[in-house]
């Protein structure tokens, strides 16, 4: 699939329609991962400036250029402004490929349920494209919206796997892994 085939595509829910981020989303990159509400569990993710949502929004569509899946800005369907972002990024844990599902929204639009919603798209987006590759969560034991927010996507609670991350212990949820880590595909 093509760069401007990828550019095209969505992913639409019940509420929601997922793209991927365009250069228009960079002031939304920077209101979302500049509030340090939303980035109350994640700190060193705290954006300073426009200047890193620029780079940020860089690195997110590298990622997209070389993999074909990635981080999406999700929005209400009646509504232009983004929500927040989720989606996946490759990364490797415990010696293991796998895709790191992230969700970040605006506090504004906390507790309604759009962080599941979204997430549990993803995840069935990834299913579709790459049945049985891993995906993780990576959450902070505080963080109890954000676990449930996984749980709601498929992902199960994997104790055996948390590792140290750059802002405290992750804790590890998780769907798609081998069978000799454990846990149930």
């Amino acid at each position: 699939m093509s760069d401007a085939d990828l550019t095209k595509m969505e992913i639409p829910t019940a509420r929601l329609v997922l793209r991927r981020p365009a250069a228009e989303d960079i002031d939304a990159i920077f209101t979302v991962n500049g509030d340090p509400r939303a980035c109350a569990h994640n700190p060193s993710d705290l954006l300073g400036g426009r200047e890193d949502a620029v780079r940020l929004f860089h690195r997110w569509d590298r990622h997209w250029q070389e993999h074909g899946l990635g981080y999406w800005t999700v929005r209400r369907h009646d509504s232009a402004t983004p929500l927040g972002f989720c989606g996946t990024k490759y990364m490797d844990l415990d010696g293991m490929r796998v895709l790191n599902l992230f969700y970040r929204f605006d506090p504004a639009a906390w507790g309604r349920g759009y962080a599941s919603e979204a997430a549990g798209a993803v995840v069935g987006w990834v299913r579709d494209r790459l049945p049985g590759f891993p995906i993780v969560a990576r959450v902070r034991p505080g963080n109890a919206a954000s676990q449930r927010v996984a749980v709601r996507a498929g992902l199960v609670r994997c104790e055996h796997l948390d590792t140290a991350g750059e802002d405290g212990l992750d804790w590890i949820y998780a769907a798609n892994l081998p069978e000799q880590t454990g846990t149930v595909r």
